[in-house]
């Protein structure tokens, strides 16, 4: 599918022609519902994705803004107790690596509820969290984080640099793809580094995604979608060097990298980046037919999911689902799911509970109501966290109640 005359890449500027995945039209997907918006009409976007031919980078259209969907924002990160342990461990290990210490700077993007910088803040590590949704940085701030209450750009970046707080370590989690315009993002990462920082940014695998049909972590907030050849091309365009990696399984499956300034000796790059990029050129990331087969493995799977759903309730069994994630919401909404399928969602995070599914218009409730009701059917809506979610949940299996992923792969379990 050819795309509107003018549409250009966000990076380099070449038109956009080629459809990566077009997942009909969804209203934002952190975007709840209160009681009384239940009378009122929705606004839904369409979800369509395109690649550029020319850089390879996966991105949606800027149809909704960032202060649209980030200045109040439902989601807190303190909620996943898995993701504490991985912010945790992560905390742990670079305070180590890079030598910080009271007089370092610890500067991250998107820094949500300070989930990550308490644990720098607790070892002694000066920190500085950045976040736009007021509600969430309210939170942090609760916690001693220092936060300031905005976009990250490179305006921003430069007030904090002339203020003498370049930093030692500036992270971004799950943030990369949260922010369109990819100029001001890496002129402000280079600024605000000292000249022998380190960047991290953590983010999901464009590969992982599309081999783990993963369609369901689009949504309107991620506007780019990176594989390291991509997220190559763009830091060494700015002049910082990705100079290591690690993979992680958080996700579905993601990439930590690390980067520096070209011109800091400590930036040198491991035999690590060499050997993923070579195993995207083989995976076939270098060519724009990879990319638009995508689209009918997401149509292809979105029969099954609707499959097992209609199965399930002509044998009159009931189903819930635990976890009111944004993924979740893009699934339900492309697959046309509501509560003629799923009687109701359950959450952990209390900003969650009482409201209703954007689109869908599932409500969403404590978990204790799955015991009240005790479904034969919990589909595990936020499947990455499964593990820990089931493991919480292990009584449905008193009553002989089963768990479900619909994504990656139908699974009952």
């Amino acid at each position: 599918m050819n795309s509107p005359a003018g549409r250009e890449c966000r990076f380099c500027s070449a038109p956009l022609n080629d459809t990566f995945a077009d997942l009909g039209a969804s209203p934002l997907a952190n975007s709840f519902l209160k009681a009384q918006d239940l009378q009122r009409g929705e606004l839904f976007y369409p979800l369509h994705v395109y690649v550029c031919a020319s850089c390879f980078l996966v991105q949606l259209p800027e149809l909704s803004s960032p202060a649209d969907i980030f200045s109040e924002y439902a989601y807190f990160s303190s909620y996943s107790k898995s993701w504490l342990e991985h912010a945790r461990r992560f905390a742990v290990t670079a305070a180590e690596r890079f030598g910080l210490s009271s007089d370092s700077l610890v500067v991250e993007i998107g820094s949500n509820d300070g989930y990550l910088l308490h644990y720098f803040k607790e070892a002694g590590v000066p920190v500085i969290g950045v976040e736009p949704a007021s509600n969430v940085a309210a939170a942090a701030r609760e916690k001693g984080i220092k936060t300031i209450n905005r976009f990250f750009d490179h305006n921003l970046a430069e007030e904090l640099a002339a203020g003498g707080s370049k930093a030692d370590l500036i992270v971004g989690n799950n943030v990369l793809a949260h922010i369109p315009d990819v100029g001001t993002l890496m002129r402000g990462l280079k600024k605000l580094l000292k000249p022998g920082g380190t960047i991290s940014m953590e983010f999901p695998h464009l590969l992982s995604l599309v081999e783990g049909n993963q369609f369901d972590t689009i949504y309107h907030e991620h506007y780019s979608y990176y594989s390291l050849t991509t997220a190559d091309t763009v830091f060494s365009s700015y002049g910082l060097t990705i100079y290591d990696l690690e993979f992680l399984p958080t996700h579905g499956g993601s990439l930590r990298i690390f980067a520096g300034h070209e011109s800091n000796p400590s930036a040198r790059r491991r035999k690590s980046v060499a050997e993923a990029l070579e195993r995207e050129e083989m995976a076939g990331l270098k060519s724009i037919q990879y990319y638009r087969r995508f689209d009918e493995t997401v149509r292809a799977h979105k029969r099954k999911i609707l499959n097992f759903l209609i199965a399930a309730k002509e044998q009159e069994k009931s189903i819930a689902a635990y976890g009111a994630a944004a993924k979740g919401n893009t699934m339900l909404n492309y697959c046309g799911v509501g509560t003629d399928f799923i009687d109701y969602c359950v959450d952990r995070s209390p900003h969650k509970q009482g409201t209703y599914l954007p689109g869908s218009r599932i409500p969403v409730y404590g978990p204790e109501k799955v015991s009240e009701t005790r479904p034969d059917y919990l589909v595990i809506l936020p499947w990455n966290l499964k593990e820990e979610i089931s493991e919480q949940m292990a009584a449905i299996r008193d009553w002989g109640g089963r768990f479900v992923t619909l994504v990656p792969r139908v699974e009952v379990f």
